[in-house]
């Protein structure tokens, strides 16, 4: 194990890992449909991250259909243009629409367009009797929000009202404001509607499309953290046979594969854009890059005596319990920043790599203590669910069975 510091790139493998986990995301797929200057592009930059419709790549794949998709973002986009052009023109554009849902729905769950979004200005007030019979025969292919942007004042509210009265065969109605709209040097209409919209669309797209929507959307940063912190203490509970099984210091590295598939998993549910530099910083935060040093070496001197209740080491061994207490830390101190850093890029801004440095090391200290008190009838962390942790001796055999077999291939690649 002595050259896993140089053999063990632990931050391009969280990226490598990460890139591995995007692509195992059924993307999602979602329809827009309105006339120009109804505020599509607007509603999209602001529902989902990296500004899609102003940088991602548009493909016209009709004449007056395009789709939208970006690198890194599971997700594409299908944008209608020319809607208000004349009746010959709408009922091009119908037909593309509908050539394109049927033909996308031919290659599976993967391509088919799974939701669409029909925007309109509620400040018009109007929906013409062909946008009716577009919005009608559209549902028979595909489940339908519309979307009422720039909804300000009584007008909006009365059309709103208007709209739901007729009836249609529609999920649901939204009244937006994309954007804060300012009225006057001292008064502004925040934004609103975003996260109603988006909790109608979790609802509607299927099961298989639900983690690439929340990878793609940047509305509700919360959502993103909880999906993160159930996955995260699943995996600790099943991954580390918790509060049985003993580590031996020389071999604490072999963790390090197990926590570089936690974090880029972590960083896959959040869906933001870290490069090399970034994740560096915060590895470097808690023990540095080099795999035996952040969890063997680093975990013994400097880790442990930052655990209250972690107990005397005998033998030269650390127990399951307490590296699911590193762990427990490194996961949620890990989300907690990555929190952080999404809201940041949702406003447009990017903390600074020194001060994520810092803010790593204290909220993994922090989360250290925390989730370090012993319950001493069952020996586990307070952050870990106990249905999670109670093992029979079957799954004891398999942990320890895995755990030899991880140590033994680490050390037929050191002796290679």
């Amino acid at each position: 194990m002595k050259n896993l510091d140089k053999n063990f790139n632990m931050v391009q493998d969280i990226l490598n890992k990460t890139e591995e986990e995007l692509k195992k995301m059924n993307p999602v797929n979602v329809l827009v449909i309105g006339k120009t200057g109804v505020g599509k592009s607007t509603l999209i930059n602001n529902v989902f991250r990296e500004n899609l419709a102003l940088t991602g790549i548009g493909r016209p794949i009709t004449k007056h259909l395009r789709r939208i998709s970006k690198d890194g973002v599971p997700m594409v986009l299908y944008d209608t243009r020319g809607l208000e052009l004349s009746l010959e023109v709408q009922n091009e554009i119908k037909n593309e629409i509908f050539d394109t849902i049927k033909e996308n729905k031919k290659l599976g769950v993967k391509e088919e367009i799974h939701i669409a979004y029909y925007c309109i200005n509620a400040n018009s007030s109007r929906i013409e009797p062909t946008e009716l019979e577009l919005i009608s025969e559209l549902s028979e292919k595909v489940p339908i929000v519309i979307v009422l942007t720039q909804s300000i004042g009584e007008p909006a509210t009365m059309f709103k009202e208007y709209i739901e009265n007729l009836n249609l065969p529609i999920y649901g109605v939204v009244s937006i404001m994309a954007e804060d709209f300012k009225v006057t040097e001292d008064y502004s209409v925040l934004s609103f509607g975003l996260k109603e919209l988006l909790e109608l669309s979790f609802e509607i797209i299927p099961e298989e499309a639900k983690k690439a929507f929340n990878n793609a959307q940047q509305v509700d940063i919360a959502r993103k953290a909880n999906s993160a912190r159930s996955w995260a203490l699943r995996y600790i509970g099943t991954s580390f046979g918790v509060g049985f099984l003993p580590i031996p210091f020389s071999d604490a590295s072999v963790l390090v594969p197990m926590q570089v598939t936690l974090l880029a998993h972590i960083t896959a549910i959040f869906g933001i854009s870290m490069d090399k530099a970034t994740i560096a910083s915060l590895v470097a935060a808690i023990g540095g890059t080099g795999g035996a040093t952040f969890a063997g070496r680093y975990i013994v001197s400097n880790v442990i005596k930052l655990i209250p209740g972690a107990g005397t080491v005998v033998g030269g061994f650390i127990s399951g319990s307490t590296a699911a207490v590193i762990t427990t830390a490194l996961s949620m101190s890990y989300i907690e920043v990555l929190t952080i850093i999404a809201a940041g890029e949702k406003d447009g801004k990017y903390p600074d790599l020194k001060n994520i440095e810092v803010l790593m090391r204290e909220k993994f200290q922090e989360r250290l203590k925390k989730g370090s008190k012993i319950d001493k009838k069952i020996d586990i962390t307070t952050d870990l669910p106990k249905e999670n942790l109670e093992l029979d001796d079957s799954k004891k055999d398999y942990f320890l069975s895995k755990f030899k077999r991880l140590i033994k291939r680490e050390n037929s690649k050191n002796d290679s």
